[in-house]
């Protein structure tokens, strides 16, 4: 089984004008300077292995959890930005995962990137 982090990396960085680097002690991705995706594994003793992404906004937070709350939650500190957590531990659908972070890329690029032809 591949570990949740060298996959998530594998999906982050393969995006355009990406890179990583530690943000409150977490492993973040970044694209022209703004986060995209920063993966927790049991982030202040929460028993979670996520990686937090964009949304929409707080009306599509509280679907996607409302929704699926076993594959969706709302992390600490970024869910009040809309942000949602998804989970990485057991069985993960990677095609979701996968999907889920290159629509938060696509939130936070810069328009110049979306127009290049974006993902």
């Amino acid at each position: 089984m591949t570990d949740p982090l060298t996959r998530l990396r594998e999906t982050a960085l393969a995006l355009p004008e990406t890179e990583e680097r530690a943000s409150h002690g977490q492993p973040t991705f970044f694209v022209a300077g703004k986060q995209f995706a920063q993966f927790r594994n049991d982030h202040h003793g929460d028993g979670l292995t996520v990686v937090c992404v964009r949304t929409g906004g707080s009306d599509e937070q509280a679907m996607l959890i409302e929704a699926a709350p076993e594959t969706y939650s709302r992390p600490a500190y970024l869910g009040p930005s809309g942000w949602v957590g998804v989970n990485l531990a057991g069985e993960v659908d990677w095609a979701l995962v996968d999907d889920r972070v290159a629509r938060s890329w696509e939130l936070a690029a810069p328009r110049r990137l979306l127009e290049a032809g974006g993902r």
